[in-house]
């Protein structure tokens, strides 16, 4: 099953609970958004946090594979990148869903109105 319409978007079910189990934990969130700023290393990102290198290095990962960041070799650092369409890609799956249960609230809204109209009658 593809999630978005638009062919050069789409994302398949595996795709989208693999960002969305990495934007489950806080940390990772952080990482996102640390990332997003500047480029960092993954020895810059674990100093930042009180957790093992090797534990900021497992964060990473799951975020590489969810594909919301990239990360690369400069001599003996790895520099973890963002990877901007696929962010922009779960910002319109998340825009998506808002206008879902944007529609939803507003049907809700109508069928109340209705219902006090109804009962002023």
């Amino acid at each position: 099953m593809v999630v978005e319409k638009s062919s050069d978007t789409q994302l398949s079910e595996a795709e989208v609970d693999r960002i969305f189990q990495a934007l489950a934990d806080a940390t990772r969130r952080d990482i996102v958004a640390r990332v997003t700023t500047r480029e960092r290393s993954v020895s810059d990102l674990a100093r930042v946090y009180t957790m093992s290198f090797a534990a900021v290095q497992k964060h990473v990962a799951v975020l590489e594979r969810a594909r919301l960041v990239t990360k690369k070799r400069r001599g003996r650092e790895q520099i973890v990148h963002p990877d901007p369409s696929m962010l922009r890609r779960a910002a319109r799956l998340l825009d998506s869903y808002e206008e879902i249960w944007r529609g939803r609230a507003d049907r809700i809204d109508q069928l109340l109105a209705e219902d006090e109209k109804g009962m002023k009658q």
